[in-house]
């Protein structure tokens, strides 16, 4: 741990903020060039996904079966696979290269994301593990949520969080945020008022991150104005993390009261209120494009958190892309806008050495892999339709689609959601909006040469929610509540409902087929 507290102390000097500053500003420069030069561009549209997991103990035998559910740390051997490592001890992350947008693409990101989390959860059942498709866990460790969450061991002045993974650039920004608040970090949500001591409850929740490239420098601007207005609709489907764990509760006269209150996506409060303590909020809806190269300009106005030299962690010269540009990726990667860009990754298809991709960060991790696959299709469909179709979206006001994203968090698919439609006329009615959210995403993978049956597969379980007004979150509700009437404690109810969430999860391929 010596080692690791000597970088964090290193990653907070004046010194080193001074030096990475000027890095990122020279290597910001090159990038803003390679833009206009058309460095970026590419001849495909391509996706890509990462999708986050965490693991809980699965029972042996009989004996130990009430283990079920209980969220558990990870064994090395999972990371062996194909899974990297992330903030908590019990949290893992999937990525799949990326494809060719269009059908066989598709079938690519399907095929890989299912292997990877098969090739996972064959090394964590071999130590009584289990990976969960969920946003949120909710059956605490033997120890209890607030322990687990809030226990730290101290290096000299630096604090490690005791379940957070001990990597240095983690461990640096936790500790940035600690000298930023006095140590007091505040989560408060309907039910739940609670001060930690580290941001290590921000690995309550997972998430998918679709990412789209998009061929043109000259037309980024337009997908990504246009992709935060499809904001709210997406997570109003995708909600999937309405409860914490039922121990983090603070006395509870009502709970049906607390059920109906609670945010379909407390996910999105956790990851908020655990880094943003800046001037500026880390993690907001971003403001409009006007010119692609502002992708580069908001990462070097960022907030700082946690600076780090490359040659603190790499040796040898630099010799690649991402090599040249590596302090400007190591800040954007503190970017934490529910819609960021990358610059400069490896493109896909013909074209040149570099892309432009969204990274789509607002939704939850869903319950099947068939879900996620969906979600990812749907989303990477409908941005893409939308502006192939010379959609009006990008029309709504960015305060309006702030609201909605919003109101989406707390209220899913009853929330207050606003929409232009494609005749130009500004909606709120829920029925237009998802009628033409499903319209265009067909439309946009219709343009990316995916067949209708294929089309069909993937939105299908999607289209499903609409139809039967339900989400994954709600269904979540209504299974606590179904407790409560039973005579259950809030506590009790929210723990077999997480049970019977796992368990559907194993035993069917969409949530659709729950209903």
């Amino acid at each position: 741990m010596t080692d690791l507290a000597d970088i964090v102390e290193r990653s907070l000097t004046a010194e080193t903020e001074a030096t990475f500053t000027e890095r990122v500003d020279r290597q910001a420069a090159t990038l803003r060039d390679g833009i206009v030069a058309g460095e970026m561009d590419n001849d495909e549209f391509a996706v890509g996904l990462e999708m986050e997991v965490y693991a809980v103990a699965r029972g042996a035998t009989d004996t130990d079966a009430g283990e079920d559910g209980r969220l558990a740390t990870l064994p090395a051997s999972v990371f062996e696979s194909a899974a990297n490592k992330e903030l908590g001890v019990h949290n893992a992350e999937l990525n799949t290269d990326p494809n060719v947008l269009d059908g066989e693409g598709l079938a690519a990101q399907a095929d890989s994301i299912a292997e990877q989390f098969a090739a996972g959860q064959a090394a964590a059942e071999a130590h009584d593990r289990e990976l969960v498709l969920d946003a949120m866990w909710t059956i605490p460790p033997a120890e209890g949520s607030l322990d687990y969450l809030d226990t730290v061991e101290w290096h000299e002045d630096v604090a490690v969080a005791r379940n957070m993974r001990p990597a240095p650039r983690y461990v640096a920004i936790d500790n940035h945020v600690r000298r930023l608040t006095d140590g007091h970090i505040d989560l408060d949500v309907p039910g739940a008022s609670h001060t930690f001591q580290t941001i290590l409850f921000e690995s309550l929740a997972t998430s998918i991150q679709p990412h789209l490239q998009i061929p043109s420098a000259g037309v980024f601007p337009t997908y990504y104005n246009t992709a935060i207005r499809t904001m709210g609709p997406v997570v109003a489907l995708s909600a999937n993390s309405p409860f914490l764990p039922a121990d983090c509760y603070d006395t509870v006269s009502d709970p049906d009261s607390l059920v109906d209150k609670t945010h379909h996506e407390l996910r999105i409060a956790a990851f908020e209120q655990s880094v943003n303590h800046t001037g500026e909020s880390k993690v907001r809806v971003p403001g409009d494009l006007e010119d692609t190269s502002d992708v580069v300009d908001r990462v070097v106005e960022d907030d700082l958190y946690a600076p780090f030299l490359r040659e603190w962690v790499h040796d040898g010269d630099r010799e690649t892309f991402h090599d040249d540009h590596w302090e400007f990726d190591h800040k954007r990667g503190t970017y934490w806008r529910w819609l960021r860009c990358v610059v400069g990754g490896d493109p896909v298809g013909t074209g040149d050495e570099r892309s432009l991709r969204i990274e789509y960060r607002p939704i939850p991790t869903q319950p099947t892999i068939r879900d996620v696959v969906g979600m990812q299709a749907l989303t990477a469909g409908l941005v893409r339709g939308l502006v192939a179709a010379d959609h009006p979206l990008a029309d709504l006001a960015w305060d309006d689609a702030e609201q909605s994203f919003y109101s989406a968090v707390e209220d899913g698919l009853a929330a207050d959601l606003a929409w232009v439609t494609s005749d130009g006329k500004r909606t709120t009615d829920s029925e237009a909006i998802f009628e033409e959210v499903f319209e265009f995403a067909r439309h946009g993978l219709h343009e990316s040469g995916v067949s209708a049956a294929d089309i069909d597969h993937y939105l299908a379980p999607i289209e499903s929610r609409w139809d039967d007004r339900t989400t994954p979150s709600a269904w979540k509700k209504d299974r606590v509540h179904d407790r409560l009437d039973d005579g259950m404690t809030l506590d009790a109810a929210i723990t077999a409902m997480q049970r019977d969430y796992i368990d559907r999860s194993r035993q069917h391929s969409s949530f659709a087929e729950w209903l």
